[in-house]
């Protein structure tokens, strides 16, 4: 009578183990934490200095715990420029508050005419520009790979 009952067990511990993904899957990319952004934009060519989590520009509570400020410099952008980082835990999350970050930076951005802003599910790179067109391409491309499949 036990017997069927151990391979019983041992038959849905093997059905659970195989359900699972590997963390590191290359086929499900996941989005980087906003640490391991910070590693991303170095190795992609950005100075990245004077780094401040939960810095999001404004008082929005909401956005506060996804925020990581920073100056940035590098490729066409020959001066240090503050940027705020937001990243969100998924894609509906970007979705939901994407929008949130434009109000948030009437905080921090003086002239609208250069709001620097690029969109990557699930991160939004923003703050007062102008910011210049490779830097641009480039922190693109960098969120582009922090952001795996986007959540």
């Amino acid at each position: 009578m036990r017997r069927p009952l151990i391979v019983l067990l041992a038959l849905m511990c093997c059905l659970a183990i195989a359900a699972c993904e590997p963390a590191d899957d290359p086929y499900h990319p996941t989005p980087a934490s906003l640490p391991a952004v910070l590693v991303v934009l170095t190795n992609a060519g950005f100075s990245v200095t004077n780094v401040v989590s939960g810095d999001a520009g404004c008082s929005d509570s909401t956005l506060v715990s996804t925020a990581l400020s920073m100056d940035l410099q590098g490729f066409d952008q020959t001066t240090p420029t503050k940027v705020y980082i937001y990243g969100f835990k998924d894609r509906a999350t970007f979705e939901l508050l994407d929008s949130t970050v434009d109000a948030c930076a009437k905080a921090y951005v003086t002239n609208p005419a250069d709001y620097g802003n690029v969109q990557v599910s699930p991160f939004v790179a923003a703050g007062p520009g102008p910011w210049a067109a490779s830097f641009t391409d480039n922190l693109r491309g960098a969120l582009t790979q922090a952001a795996g499949t986007g959540g």
